[in-house]
C-alpha cells in the first residue's frame, strides 16, 4: 500500500491589523507645538476649536469626558471659572483642574459666539444641539490641528493632549536633575 504524502491546502497568511501602525504610547505635544496650534486656530478664527483645544490640555481630561461637558461645568454664569471639578467616567472619581487665562477667555468667547446656556453641551454635535460631540468626532479633530503645524497625525492623538500638560510640569521640576 502506497501512502502518498498528502498536500494540505496552505491558508492564505493574514496580515496582523497593527502591521506598520504606530503602537504603545503617543508622545506629549512640547511647548512649541502647542503654541503653534493655539496660534493658528486664533488666526483662523476657529472659535469652537480654540476653546476645545486649551480646554483639553488644561483639563487633562479624557476625550471622552471633555466632550461630555457642559456650559456650567467650566462657566456656571456665562464666564468661565477660575477651577472646575468634572466627575470622570472612567473611574468614577472627581477631578480638579485650573483653567488658565488664556483657556477662560477662549472659553468665553466662543460661549458668547455660540450663545450657548447652562445645561447644554459645551462642545455640541453635528447638527444637533442636544448631544455632545462624539469621540469619532473629536479624533479627526485632533489630527487636524497637528497636521495644521506640519506634524505627523499617526503620532499624536487625543491621549497625546491629555499627557500634554502633566510632562510640561514634570520637566519644570525636574529640570534641574535632567531626569526626563
Amino acid at each position: 500500500m502506497d501512502i502518498q504524502a498528502q498536500t494540505i491546502p496552505s491558508k492564505p497568511r493574514v496580515e496582523p491589523w497593527n502591521k506598520s501602525k504606530l503602537i504603545g504610547q503617543k508622545p506629549p505635544l512640547r511647548p512649541k507645538h502647542v503654541w503653534s496650534i493655539r496660534t493658528r486656530l486664533q488666526m483662523e478664527g476657529r472659535l469652537r476649536d480654540l476653546a476645545m483645544f486649551n480646554l483639553s490640555i488644561d483639563s487633562k481630561l479624557r476625550g471622552c469626558d471633555l466632550e461630555a461637558l457642559r456650559a456650567e461645568d467650566v462657566a456656571p454664569n456665562r464666564y468661565a471659572i477660575d477651577r472646575a471639578t468634572v466627575r470622570q467616567k472612567k473611574t468614577g472619581r472627581p477631578v480638579r483642574f485650573e483653567l488658565t487665562e488664556q483657556t477662560r477667555q477662549a472659553v468665553d468667547d466662543y460661549i458668547q459666539a455660540a450663545d450657548k446656556k447652562s445645561r447644554e453641551f459645551l462642545f455640541s454635535g453635528r447638527g444637533n444641539h442636544d448631544c455632545c460631540i462624539t469621540t469619532r468626532q473629536y479624533a479627526p479633530l485632533v489630527s487636524t490641528w497637528v497636521a495644521m503645524i506640519g506634524l505627523d497625525p499617526h503620532f499624536f492623538g487625543t491621549h497625546s493632549l491629555r499627557r500634554t500638560k502633566a510632562t510640561l510640569i514634570y520637566r519644570r521640576t525636574c529640570a534641574p536633575c535632567s531626569c526626563y
